[in-house]
């Protein structure tokens, strides 16, 4: 990772990147199976963040490469005789509701687009391609800035839905 951003720091372009956030200890029951379900909750909040191209939970996109009897997450009992799942496939939440399982959710943040190379754009006095020169600073990633604002915007969801009794309405 580090390689890669000082590689398009050098060249005077930047890259993105994916934080993975994981909430432990989430209890079963909060959300709702519509509109104010967990997956809709969290990605509301995290596409607030600037940046954010995208939202996944569980194994994300990769589900839909999947047959669902290997997606499917198996329940079983727990030492303590709590309800668990073999694997977490689903990332937390069934049917818009948290199963009591982590929370897994990864977030997709473009690159920046102020980089120190040429670009191409129009003049808006004239109407006519222009060359455009960003002098200064450039941050060649953000996403390490962005893990803090993806762990508060993950824990600002979860103890709204802890407040509120786990249902919105």
């Amino acid at each position: 990772m580090l390689a890669e951003i000082e590689a398009a720091a050098y060249e005077g372009d930047s890259v993105g990147g994916v934080v993975e956030c994981v909430a432990a200890g989430v209890p079963a029951g909060l959300g709702e199976p519509m509109f104010g379900g967990m997956e809709s909750r969290v990605a509301s909040v995290m596409f607030g963040v600037p940046a954010v191209r995208g939202v996944e939970f569980g194994l994300g996109f990769a589900a839909s490469q999947l047959p669902g009897s290997r997606h499917n997450d198996p329940f079983a009992a727990d030492a303590g005789g709590r309800i668990v799942t073999g694997t977490n496939n689903h990332g937390g939440i069934l049917g818009g509701i948290t199963s009591g399982m982590p929370l897994v959710c990864r977030v997709a943040f473009k690159p920046t687009a102020s980089v120190g190379q040429p670009q191409q754009s129009v003049d808006l006095r004239d109407g006519k391609p222009t060359e455009l020169n960003i002098v200064g600073r450039h941050d060649p990633c953000i996403v390490p800035r962005a893990v803090p604002c993806v762990e508060a915007a993950m824990a600002a969801v979860v103890l709204d839905s802890l407040l509120d009794g786990g249902n919105p309405t």
